[in-house]
């Protein structure tokens, strides 16, 4: 029991803690501790404007809040199309690439500088000997696709990391990429070998896709400055609400 009751207050202790206009709230971590504050603001305005009854549920009561007072307009079709004209790369379909890579995997307690250090003396071996590639692989890749001298078969556009999908697409590029790939997995040393091009959607086969992309900037930003603008209004301690994005809409 005496273990217990020490697991709990060494629990209690860790939790972090703040108020907003003297209501107490909680949180096991500086993210659930700004949410708790926001949640608890956005509930103190909602029963200033009354409408938080008996019978209302809560997350109703806000989301009727954020309708009056943080309403934003909906997409235009003019505004769609711009979006359109300047991200068409994001709207194509079936672009696949043939890619071969050799990883060296970034885990705990792994020195960054010296792997950093192995990964580009392997990428320049590889290319004074491109021949060298699937050996290397087999020795030297922290991936199972090593087994296969490092090949990753086709892959399209949006199935890696964003990181490494955007080495793969950013150009027309043919063969070994110049520098390493910075993932979150790692270094790695890549090889495009084949480049098979996509179609392009038309704009309205993605129109309301757009749209749901833009609605959904406006509004976190609007959201973002609404909190800003009531935690200006409010006595808050122990969090800062006023200097950050509000984690309703990250």
């Amino acid at each position: 029991m005496k273990g217990n009751v020490s697991r709990a207050a060494s629990a209690g202790r860790n939790r972090h803690m703040a108020s907003v206009n003297g209501v107490p709230v909680h949180g096991d971590s500086p993210a659930e501790l700004r949410l708790a504050a926001v949640r608890e603001l956005l509930l103190q305005r909602a029963a200033q404007m009354q409408l938080l009854k008996d019978d209302t549920d809560i997350d109703e009561a806000i989301e009727r809040l954020l309708d009056l007072e943080a309403r934003t307009p909906e997409p235009t079709e003019a505004e769609c199309r711009r979006y359109y004209d300047t991200h068409r790369d994001d709207f194509r379909s079936g672009d696949l690439v043939a890619a071969r890579h050799i990883l060296f995997a970034l885990t705990p307690g792994t020195p960054v500088e010296a792997l950093r250090r192995k990964a580009e003396e392997t990428l320049a071996e590889v290319r004074a000997n491109p021949e060298r590639f699937e050996v290397l692989a087999q020795q030297l890749s922290n991936c199972p696709s090593g087994q296969q001298g490092g090949n990753l078969g086709q892959v399209t556009r949006g199935e890696c990391v964003p990181e490494f999908d955007h080495a793969l697409f950013e150009s027309n590029y043919t063969g070994l990429l110049p520098r390493l790939v910075n993932t979150r997995y790692g270094f790695h040393i890549v090889a495009v070998d084949r480049r098979i091009a996509g179609r392009q959607l038309p704009f309205p086969a993605v129109k309301a896709r757009i749209a749901e992309r833009l609605a959904l900037q406006v509004r976190a930003k609007a959201l973002a400055q609404y909190v800003r603008i009531l935690a200006g209004q409010a006595q808050i301690e122990g969090v800062d609400l006023e200097g950050a994005e509000t984690p309703l809409v990250q």
